[in-house]
């Protein structure tokens, strides 16, 4: 009768509010609401970036040309290289929060701090390289040219078939510039920088260099943009209102300023998630030094921060495939 007793107690004292439905404590359950409510978010911000690359898909930017930088490789194009090596980091995270719960299940404390102690290495190590591809996608490298329609305008040099930065042949032409205002101009908007060369600049150095054509945003049938002859980007550039370097939620180098806006938002709402889930990793790892899992009987906190470690790794998968990948 005491054991009887002692178990129904027990089994409150853990969920709280009567049988526990699936065997699940109340934490748990409400970990997975969680997870499938936020999983949902996930899926309806994928699904609209889906919607808007189809709709422009003729100029949608090709992430194997946007994505080349590896740290510590300048000049060096390197494909993809850097986002997937990010992607093996936060996959090896997950083996060893894994790795952290199944200590805890055999109630090892010593394993348990080694095993979240690596977690909470990877994780922050994944957040830091999301900030070191944000900064290089914002500040660009090669730089282009915008129409009055809103077009980019890239250039190629015929010689060597890659993309020229306009740092390579603009002519500096000594002139005073002032940052536009919104209040005067023709744009009606506000600059927060001037760009590094003037658009007369650039247009006078493309002009002195016959060996440059323009790239537009606009895809062949077999997937690759379209460049002009020397003549039709003589007559192209004449087209041009100004210059635009790196990407931002307005412009981008690139291509169409959707893909930029997509990308800071869906993987700025991830990079969110992963370093709310590296803090609260942090507090728990402290908490199993002191002792506390241990006075409890149970980690089961640690099972419940890794419910939510491995769903932040899965959203990363599937954003990883259809953003970086498809």
């Amino acid at each position: 009768m005491e054991s009887v007793i002692s178990n129904q107690s027990e089994e409150t004292s853990a969920w709280g509010g009567g049988s526990k439905p699936m065997n699940a404590s109340y934490g748990k359950l409400m970990m997975w609401f969680f997870i499938v409510s936020d999983g949902l978010s996930f899926s309806g911000f994928l699904v609209s970036y889906g919607f808007s690359r189809y709709k422009f898909i003729d100029s949608w930017p090709i992430a194997d040309e946007v994505f080349t930088h590896f740290p510590f490789m300048h000049g060096i194009e390197a494909p993809m290289y850097y986002v997937a090596l990010m992607t093996f980091i936060l996959i090896i995270s997950s083996v060893t929060m894994v790795l952290a719960v199944d200590a805890g299940h055999h109630m090892k404390k010593n394993k348990v701090i080694f095993y979240m102690f690596l977690t909470i290495i990877f994780g922050a190590t994944f957040v830091g390289s999301q900030a070191w591809e944000w900064n290089t996608f914002i500040k660009g490298d090669y730089g282009a040219l915008k129409t009055r329609g809103g077009q980019i305008l890239q250039f190629v040099s015929t010689e060597t078939g890659k993309r020229a930065a306009i740092k390579d042949f603009s002519f500096e032409i000594p002139t005073d510039r002032e940052t536009h205002e919104s209040s005067s101009g023709v744009w009606y908007k506000s600059e927060s920088s001037l760009p590094s060369y003037s658009l007369n600049e650039v247009k006078y150095g493309f002009e002195m260099n016959e060996d440059l054509v323009i790239r537009i945003e606009k895809l062949d049938e077999k997937g690759k943009k379209i460049i002009l002859s020397r003549d039709e980007s003589l007559l192209q550039i004449e087209n041009a209102v100004g210059v635009v370097e790196g990407a931002n939620l307005i412009e981008n180098e690139y291509g169409n300023p959707l893909f930029a806006d997509f990308f800071f938002f869906i993987t700025g709402f991830h990079g969110f998630h992963v370093f709310s889930g590296v803090i609260i990793n942090i507090i728990i790892f402290f908490n199993v030094i002191i002792g506390t899992y241990e006075r409890r009987g149970h980690y089961e906190m640690v099972e419940k921060v890794g419910l939510y470690w491995h769903f932040v790794d899965l959203v990363w998968v599937f954003v990883f495939t259809f953003f970086y990948l498809v």
